[in-house]
């Protein structure tokens, strides 16, 4: 069965737009490919350095570039749509390719200035980028110890930095680090160029495959004049969140589907079975149509808060006054905030429940379906969901603001530990 008749039968809903199935078709022979090895690569912890070579071959990073500029125009639900596709097939993918898609978009909606020119022409190209964002150790919420200084002519960064995703299979690196006036900055680095070191330390027990690990930079050469961060697209925190959104969804899809193949193929029964054979036994099938309903309730979460962060890209880029690009932000951060609560419950849930409908033969190592629980649990540590519920909560009571920055690190009234 072809990844399109797997969506076609799975009844997913309809697609975010009109041109959708035009542009997903172009990248699903490619998906169905990354299927196929899956789960040999999670058994082996081997790094997908092919599948995003091939990635990089089909341009996928310039989905968001538009195609006047030579990318292929994407809507923001036609993107989720599509990360949650390639999260069915392997979801350390558009995990490792958050930051690209983030740095992406921050650029399709920058000026029309030579700095966005030189990254739209290395986006069209194929060109795929990483982020060394958070640190770790003694790092205080809000202060970077990594720093963007001047370096001879130029600029350089020098620190260490960890969960730094998808860095090992990018062709550039997108820093955040302190700059000489004290003030928070972002500058790109030439992953593969001097002065830096790229560590597949990552160890959690999901995602394993998104080298979310350690990039050490000394004096490491910026390849042009560094940006402040405050200048960068406002809604960054709630696409961010969308991308996790979009595979979350797909980890469900793909639990669903393969829970699905093995009560098909299942013979072995139990004597206190409502049926002969797994594939027609009600209680059996009750669990499948479960996790099935589970992932179809993700997308249309995750599709409606990509139509939440559309607004917020549309706010930007049109002649939309300050206060009102604000609220719509405002809005498409508690929108976010409340699709991570809920949907995050159900991805779990369809990762737990899925081996109600089979045997203890289902935890065998060999197939893998743990993975589906375990890559779900690590993404929604991320930003924990606690946080947000209390954060809508606030809003919702007080008509307190969200925080439009997520940040790491000790309390300014603490010292020492990790």
């Amino acid at each position: 069965m072809t990844a399109s008749e797997r969506q076609g039968s799975a009844h997913w809903g309809v697609a975010p737009s009109p041109r959708y199935e035009a542009l997903a078709g172009r990248f699903r022979p490619l998906f169905a490919q990354i299927r196929e090895g899956a789960i040999e690569r999670e058994r082996n912890r081997d790094l997908p350095y092919p599948a995003f070579a091939a990635l990089r071959d089909a341009k996928f990073g310039a989905l968001r570039v538009p195609e006047a500029e030579g990318g292929f125009g994407a809507s923001l639900p036609d993107l989720f749509a599509l990360l949650a596709e390639l999260a069915e097939a392997d979801s350390n993918l558009p995990q490792a390719l958050r930051n690209h898609f983030g740095f992406a978009e921050d650029t399709v909606g920058s000026p029309k200035d030579e700095r966005r020119a030189r990254w739209i022409q290395r986006l069209t190209a194929g060109d795929l980028f990483g982020g060394a964002w958070s640190e770790t150790g003694p790092a205080k919420v809000g202060v970077f110890e990594t720093r963007i200084h001047r370096s001879g002519a130029g600029w350089g960064v020098t620190g260490r930095k960890f969960y730094t995703t998808g860095s090992l299979f990018a062709d550039w690196i997108d820093v955040v680090g302190t700059g000489p006036d004290g003030e928070e900055t972002s500058a790109i680095v030439a992953a593969k160029g001097p002065g830096l070191e790229i560590v597949d330390d990552w160890d959690g027990f999901g995602q394993r495959l998104t080298a979310s690990g350690s990039t050490v930079f000394d004096d490491a050469d910026v390849l042009g004049d560094p940006l402040p961060t405050a200048s960068r697209f406002s809604y960054g925190p709630a696409f961010f969140q969308a991308v996790h959104l979009a595979t979350l969804t797909g980890i469900a899809r793909a639990a669903a589907t393969e829970v699905t193949s093995a009560v098909r193929d299942r013979n072995r029964t139990y004597s206190h079975a409502a049926g002969a054979r797994p594939s027609s036994d009600p209680q059996v099938l009750q669990v499948v149509g479960r996790v099935h309903g589970l992932a179809y309730a993700a997308g249309a979460i995750t599709l409606r808060a990509a139509e939440a962060v559309q607004r917020a890209y549309d706010a930007r880029i049109g002649a939309v006054r300050e206060e009102e690009a604000h609220a719509i932000n405002v809005r498409a951060e508690i929108e976010l905030a409340q699709a991570q609560s809920v949907l995050t419950g159900l991805v779990l849930d369809a990762g737990t429940i899925l081996f109600d409908a089979l045997g203890a033969s289902a935890t065998r190592s060999g197939l893998a379906l743990d993975r589906h629980w375990r890559n779900a649990r690590t993404i929604a540590s991320h930003n924990p969901r606690i946080y947000k519920d209390r954060i809508v909560g606030d809003f919702a009571v007080n008509g307190t603001e969200p925080p439009f920055q997520w940040k790491i690190g000790q309390s300014p009234a603490l010292s020492g530990g990790t």
